[in-house]
């Protein structure tokens, strides 16, 4: 399984780069339209040698689309041939093990060999969203849950439940009760140490959400490599950092997307969520200092401006992190200034194009 985690870096690029896809949807724009642009972003992410195109969960957001990251992937799998798909990721507390197993066995059966499983623990919205998708008023997103549930999930992946378990005879199909069959393997995601340590006490691949809590980045992939202990999976740790970056032909171009990204990020956080703002809109908006600082401190962390600049910034996040790959989120208002901007980094890194299967 490590050659189906481990991704091999093209063209000029120091190590694999992936997508992390929020399905973003403008003002003005629609669900549909934002769907279609993550259809077009796939099959430019394979085109261009991207490593792997991954879908995040979110919800009670009209600004993100990504509500069912299984069905987006089974529609860009209709789409493409040989990317890897996934999630970035599940938030196993939201699902029962056992429907994530069936879900991800299903995408494994339509793209063999491509699927990958990424898994959270935070609800991915707010906790009156979290008590609905869970169908209780108690939300337990305590740490001592979260593993026993991807033990759970993971031996209804492999179908090995022991004799006498209440499982044994429940099976996820599609699955290996059906004949010889990959598995996904599974990612932990992470913003904080929790999942950091426990994907090095099992051996399993992390990434990590720099492009929202880069104060974290280090120290939890210190604790990650620290942590590790080979496995089936890897033999060594695996990291990959999740990074926000917007590329465009003018270092300006680039500030207004990222500014309008940045503005829907403040409604979001402030309780105010939704659609992302034109870059117009964001560049009229009347800013408190308070506002003002936040939009500074979250653009800091970013990685913007012409192709070259983030190149550079790029590579100097990779040499801080010693990442094995980085996955490039790019949010803004449009959808094709987005795909352009990854063009234009796979352009800057010399990724080759691929022929078409």
């Amino acid at each position: 399984m490590t050659d189906t985690i481990r991704g091999e870096a093209r063209g000029a690029a120091p190590v694999p780069l992936s997508v992390l896809d929020l399905v973003t949807v403008g003002s003005g724009r629609t669900a549909t339209e934002a769907l279609a642009t993550s259809v077009e972003l796939s099959r430019l992410a394979e085109r261009r040698g991207f490593h792997r195109h991954w879908v995040a969960e979110h919800h009670s957001m009209p600004g993100v689309a990504s509500s069912s990251p299984a069905v987006i992937l089974a529609h860009l799998a209709a789409h493409t041939r040989r990317i890897r798909l996934g999630s970035g990721g599940v938030m196993l507390p939201n699902h029962a093990p056992l429907v994530v197993a069936e879900q991800f066995g299903t995408l494994e059966a339509l793209a063999p060999g491509r699927i990958d499983l990424g898994l959270g623990r935070a609800p991915g919205t707010d906790g009156a969203t979290a008590a609905a998708l869970r169908r209780t008023d108690t939300l337990n997103e305590g740490a001592s849950d979260f593993p026993e549930q991807l033990a759970e999930l993971s031996r209804f992946l492999d179908d090995d439940f022991p004799d006498g378990h209440r499982y044994t005879r429940v099976h996820a199909v599609p699955g290996p009760v059906q004949g010889p069959k990959g598995r996904p393997p599974i990612w932990l995601l992470g913003s904080s140490g929790f999942s950091a340590r426990l994907a090095g006490m099992l051996g399993l691949p992390f990434a990590f959400a720099h492009h929202f809590s880069a104060h974290n980045t280090l120290p939890a992939l210190d604790l990650y490599r620290s942590s590790f202990r080979p496995s089936a999976v890897l033999d060594a740790p695996y990291a990959m950092v999740g990074v926000s970056a917007f590329a465009a032909e003018e270092a300006a171009q680039a500030r207004r997307e990222v500014l309008a990204g940045a503005l829907a990020m403040l409604r979001l956080r402030t309780g105010r969520p939704g659609l992302v703002p034109t870059p117009e809109e964001a560049e009229a908006y009347p800013f408190t200092e308070a506002e003002r600082e936040f939009v500074d401190g979250w653009l800091a962390n970013l990685v913007y401006g012409t192709s070259d600049e983030v190149r550079t910034g790029l590579e100097e996040l990779r040499k801080r992190t010693d990442a094995d790959e980085l996955i490039i989120t790019a949010n803004g208002h449009g959808g094709e200034a987005r795909v352009r901007s990854y063009e234009l980094i796979a352009d800057a890194f010399e990724l080759p194009e691929l022929p078409e299967e």
